[in-house]
């Protein structure tokens, strides 16, 4: 059995986009980045968290962002042979999106953006491909953050999980009636990226390993 040292950490999942080369660990002692968020507004205590990226099969342990009161981390995704994470560093504002090299092991901020320029750290996450960072907040408003900025309203139980290009995807749930007589479904909303319906798709779409999509309905 091969022991793997990550330092506390004791629950690996596999890295998005990444196949089975590589593994990462957060704790989540403080909940979410929101949750986090609230706790340092609050007053309520420090705030910080570790993330390790461990490479199979050998099980080196990586640790790209020291541990740092005030600065939390989020999931970070694979895209091309760079890992992108998100760290918000509370006490200073700042949102930092890092971008790790898997053949060097070498580790850069590779943008900064103010963290009084969004409302707050609801649902704030990096996506790929192409890689962009949105933020869906409870007022039901969809926003991208970088590269572009653009934000519009979004329909009730609507939610974003890909882009294509200029064309944004979200999943929408749909229930009517009662009894014998109810029904759900769901479908997939394509907007553009000033928040116009282009289509209206029955089930599901997915990004399949080649990077081409499957429409599933």
């Amino acid at each position: 059995m091969k022991k793997i040292n990550t330092g506390g950490i004791g629950f690996l999942e596999p890295l998005p986009g990444a196949g089975r080369d590589w593994y990462c660990g957060i704790s989540r002692d403080q909940g979410d980045l929101y949750e986090a968020e609230e706790i340092f507004r609050a007053g309520e205590g420090p705030v910080s968290n570790r993330m390790v990226l461990v490479r199979y099969p050998d099980g080196e342990v990586f640790c790209p962002v020291p541990d740092r009161e005030g600065t939390y981390i989020d999931s970070p995704l694979y895209l091309k042979g760079t890992i992108f994470f998100l760290a918000v560093d509370f006490p200073e504002s700042v949102i930092r999106i890092h971008a790790f090299d898997e053949a060097s092991h070498q580790d850069r901020v590779m943008k900064e953006l103010d963290l009084r320029s969004v409302r707050n750290c609801y649902n704030l996450m990096l996506h790929a491909e192409p890689l962009c960072l949105t933020r869906q907040g409870d007022e039901d408003v969809f926003e991208i953050l970088w590269p572009e900025k653009t934000s519009f309203p979004l329909a009730p139980h609507e939610s974003f999980f890909l882009r294509e290009g200029d064309r944004l995807f979200f999943s929408r749930w749909q229930e009517e009636g009662e009894g014998r007589s109810y029904r759900y479904w769901e479908e997939t909303i394509v907007r553009d990226l000033e928040g116009q319906v282009l289509e209206v798709l029955p089930g599901d779409v997915m990004r399949m390993p080649d990077g081409s999509l499957w429409h599933i309905s």
